[in-house]
């Protein structure tokens, strides 16, 4: 049987690394990151079967992780476009790097938000 990471996996897989070297539960992963324990379970289960985690010791592999996330998620998950869209600023556009990088004369990317004070192109965050 397949397993194939999903996204929220990285960001388990993030928390994990945040938490360094302290201990957790499957509970409390998901109880910070507003997931369900058996969600965080699949998803340390699917980062094990991607040996991007240590299948005893708890913690993810860095090193395997850092190559994944600099080369890997892109193509893993590459982001959604839309057509214009009301929504939040995101990426180069949103604070602080919109004062940063140089803004191009279009329309930026956006996450969808009716409530949105900003129109660009739909953007789907990971």
């Amino acid at each position: 049987m397949a397993m194939n990471l999903k996204p929220q996996d990285i960001y388990i897989l993030l928390k994990l690394v945040a938490l360094g070297e302290s201990q957790w539960s499957y509970a409390s992963v998901a109880g910070e990151l507003f997931m369900s324990a058996s969600e965080v379970h699949a998803g340390i289960k699917r980062a094990v079967a991607a040996r991007l985690m240590h299948p005893q010791g708890g913690q993810p592999l860095k090193k395997s992780l850092e190559e994944f996330l600099i080369h890997g998620v892109k193509y893993a998950f590459p982001p959604d476009h839309g057509g214009l869209t009301r929504g939040v600023p995101t990426g180069y556009a949103a604070p602080p790097l919109k004062d940063i990088i140089a803004q191009p004369n279009e329309p930026p990317p956006v996450w969808p938000d009716p409530e949105g004070d900003t129109r660009g192109y739909e953007f789907s965050p990971l």
